[in-house]
């Protein structure tokens, strides 16, 4: 009988596509963020890599919130969960959202992000990925 109930569970509800990415595919999937409020397209491989390592499926627990996805989007100001009621979901989306491989979602919250907190919101800017960046540019 659990065997069915898991098949049953696994049809009515399909598993999360998730992505590993690499430098070279995230930034052609991210090429319309460079330049956007002043930050280049490396700066954004460089930031995503030191908060996510590329993969869509992360999930950080930090100081009583949760961050999501690549851009480790939190859960008390810009997506909604389970976890925090009272989030003030600023992008209006499930956090969930964030951990598929459809980055859509993802990047209109993340420049919503930067237009309200700026690129000091992903603590890995400053100090990693504001200069030396061309390590960061895809090469093919």
């Amino acid at each position: 009988m659990a065997f069915i109930s898991l098949l049953l569970m696994g049809i009515l509800f399909p598993a999360i596509q998730a992505k590993q990415f690499t430098k070279c595919e995230l930034s052609q999937v991210l090429k319309g963020m460079d330049g956007y409020g002043g930050i280049t397209l490396s700066e954004w491989i460089c930031t995503i890599f030191h908060s996510s390592g590329y993969d869509t499926q992360t999930i950080v627990n930090n100081n009583g919130r949760t961050e999501y996805g690549l851009f480790q989007i939190n859960n008390k100001l810009w997506c909604k969960d389970n976890e925090i009621l009272q989030s003030r979901n600023i992008c209006d989306i499930s956090c969930d959202k964030f951990l598929d491989d459809d980055l859509t979602d993802d990047m209109m919250c993340a420049k919503k992000i930067l237009e309200n907190e700026g690129i000091d919101y992903w603590l890995a800017h400053k100090p990693l990925c504001s200069e030396k960046l061309e390590q960061w540019l895809c090469e093919s």
